[in-house]
């Protein structure tokens, strides 16, 4: 699939090169404008604040459980065979609700930073667009292994999203 869109792409390359055309090309560092953004910072921050109750609330039915473990392994020789059964199934049920809040957590806590990023990688776009129609870039490209810094206008997108 790679092999399928890099040869197009040094086709264009190479047909302008010999066209003796000049081309204009930006990169752009996706990551680094989901990381440093302030816009995307606000987001991270907004998820954390949004899902710390959740997520203290998972935390004390982990430590729940692992007392119910420990009090388990301590006390089963001394216990009888039905209040042991008792507090196996309890630790079972435990932590079967617990794996499914853990779960559904995760599934929450992702579909909620896909929301969030989203808008922020949208916005992204939009200022892209408009440096490269400013600038008349002929070319903007992100996720590339290796870019020469005088392509390089990430730190011009992420002034113009903290703007």
């Amino acid at each position: 699939m790679k092999r399928l869109i890099l040869i197009p792409l040094l086709l264009l390359f190479s047909s302008l090169a010999f066209a003796n055309t000049s081309l204009k090309i930006g990169f752009v560092n996706t990551e680094k404008v989901f990381r440093e953004s302030a816009l995307a910072v606000r987001a991270q921050k907004k998820l954390e604040t949004e899902f710390k109750n959740r997520e203290q609330e998972i935390q004390k039915q982990v430590k729940l459980a692992r007392d119910l473990q420990a009090s388990l392994e301590r006390e089963s020789l001394t216990l009888s065979e039905s209040d042991r059964r008792k507090k196996q199934n309890e630790l079972t049920n435990l932590s079967r609700e617990l794996q499914q809040a853990q779960r559904d957590f995760r599934e929450d806590l992702n579909t909620r930073k896909n929301e969030e990023f989203a808008a922020v990688q949208d916005r992204a776009r939009k200022i892209i667009a408009e440096i490269a129609e400013k600038e008349k870039y002929d070319l903007i490209v992100e996720n590339v292994i290796f870019a020469s810094p005088k392509v390089d206008i990430t730190d011009r997108v992420l002034k113009a999203l903290d703007r």
